[in-house]
């Protein structure tokens, strides 16, 4: 369940839908991506690092391994929205 509600606060699910391809992403192109401003972003990122989600190299953030195996169980979902977005 912790999973869930962290999942479920603002902008956290933006932050996967955004780093779901598996490239790194600058803080500051995050936070354009995800239209949110800088502080709740921190917040986020902050959550999903301490849970073992997302870390930070040089090159910005990303999933680790048990983000993308969450990614991967979110797939049905972001396959939805990405065809219900183009519909």
């Amino acid at each position: 369940m912790v999973a869930l509600d962290l999942l479920g606060r603002r902008a956290a699910l933006r932050i996967f839908w955004e780093l779901r391809h598996g490239e790194q992403m600058t803080f500051r192109a995050l936070q354009e991506a995800c239209e949110t401003n800088p502080s709740l972003l921190n917040t986020r990122i902050k959550e999903l690092r301490e849970v073992g989600l997302l870390e930070h190299e040089e090159g910005g953030y990303r999933l680790t391994a048990e983000g993308r195996k969450l990614m991967t169980s979110l797939g049905p979902l972001c396959e939805w929205a990405e065809n219900w977005n183009g519909a």
